[in-house]
């Protein structure tokens, strides 16, 4: 399985990100997938904007990373991983997981893995802007971590 994995400012759309990794699979019976998008809002003060940035190269390599450890413990037939960086407005989508396998629960559980690792391992760094001005950089959540820590439990 070669993975399709891409760190872009435009947006993706979902149904060609489907139908190409279909054309690109082999014995695929399930398909899990997961858009994530910006939330308007963790703080009482709505946000105005997300803005994301990445090591070119480096954060590649490590999506490949974790692709390749979920394709390990799962029969992965596809799997496609897109990201965004650069300014991002509420509402906007920001990531692509498409997990693809022979059976359903090898894709449901690869693409939770994948996120969950995503969300920890993946090198981005995110700084909210929010209606009234305020900037802040996003720290790591401890729910990412431990549900991170859920999939080394079970290894």
């Amino acid at each position: 399985m070669q993975p399709v994995i891409r760190i872009q400012h435009e947006d993706f759309n979902l149904q060609q990100e489907y139908r190409a990794l279909l054309d690109g699979g082999g014995n695929i019976g399930a398909v899990a997938a997961f858009v994530g998008l910006v939330r308007d809002r963790d703080t009482a003060t709505p946000l105005a904007h997300l803005f994301l940035e990445h090591y070119p190269e480096v954060t590649e390599n490590e999506i490949a990373r974790i692709v390749q450890t979920a394709s390990q413990r799962w029969p992965l037939a596809a799997c496609t991983v897109i990201h965004r960086v650069g300014w991002l407005a509420a509402d906007e989508q920001i990531v692509l997981v498409l997990a693809a396998s022979a059976h359903r629960k090898a894709a449901f559980a690869a693409a939770e893995f994948i996120m969950d690792y995503l969300k920890t391992e993946a090198p981005f760094w995110k700084k909210e802007t929010f209606s009234d001005g305020l900037e802040r950089w996003v720290e790591a959540k401890q729910s990412d971590t431990l549900a991170k820590e859920k999939w080394e439990e079970q290894t």
